[in-house]
């Protein structure tokens, strides 16, 4: 059993009053986009969101053809790495795939590889040329990432990198490793409405 775990519970700030997750993009929206690119790899889907938003991505899931449970950040502002706990804590897999919702563009071979690549380690991160973790591209061992995210919330200012260096065994999936299987266009993200409107530009 692989799980798949979408983090739709921003704010998207950069993106105007509009949910982001739920914006048109060439005729579908854009979460729908990214559960479509998972859907070949994984075995459930699992949203993290607000409460608030629930409905809304419901009507983009529908007609989805994996089981398709939900995360919800019930506390607010609490940020990415309660997101990504959240995410996870319904999760039926050992292992499970993290990736944002407004990376459109994710890449069905490299969630696969990552997945082999994180088999007997708590976690698979990628990480390009920049030197920074890519961690809504990687692969978790669900119980360890879930403890690791625990113990970093326990911390003042959590980041998701703190949550990674709590795990007892990372793989690093470098840009050389990624190249082989994937284009880096998968980390491509749309965090604004010109974005967008670019992102659609590609697809039609």
């Amino acid at each position: 059993m692989r799980s798949g775990v979408i983090i739709a519970g921003g704010y998207s700030t950069r993106f105007g009053e509009a949910d982001k997750a739920v914006a048109e993009l060439a005729g579908r929206p854009m979460i729908r986009r990214v559960a479509d690119r998972l859907e070949p790899v994984v075995d459930e889907l699992i949203v993290n969101c607000r409460p608030a938003q629930t409905e809304r991505i419901r009507a983009a899931m529908d007609g989805y053809p994996l089981a398709v449970e939900y995360g919800l950040d019930e506390q607010s502002d609490l940020g990415p790495v309660a997101g990504i706990r959240n995410g996870l804590q319904p999760a039926a897999g050992e292992y499970a795939a993290v990736v944002a919702c407004d990376m459109p563009f994710v890449e069905s071979a490299l969630v696969e590889y990552l997945f082999e690549r994180a088999e007997a380690a708590d976690a698979a991160v990628s990480r390009l040329d920049s030197g920074y973790y890519e961690p809504t591209q990687a692969v978790y061992r669900v119980e360890s990432m879930i403890d690791a995210c625990e113990r970093a919330l326990d911390t003042e200012g959590p980041r998701i990198v703190d949550a990674i260096d709590e795990l007892a065994e990372v793989v690093v999936v470098d840009q050389s490793a990624i190249e082989s299987v994937a284009s880096t266009e998968s980390f491509e993200n749309v965090n604004t409405p010109e974005e967008l409107a670019a992102a659609t530009d590609r697809l039609q």
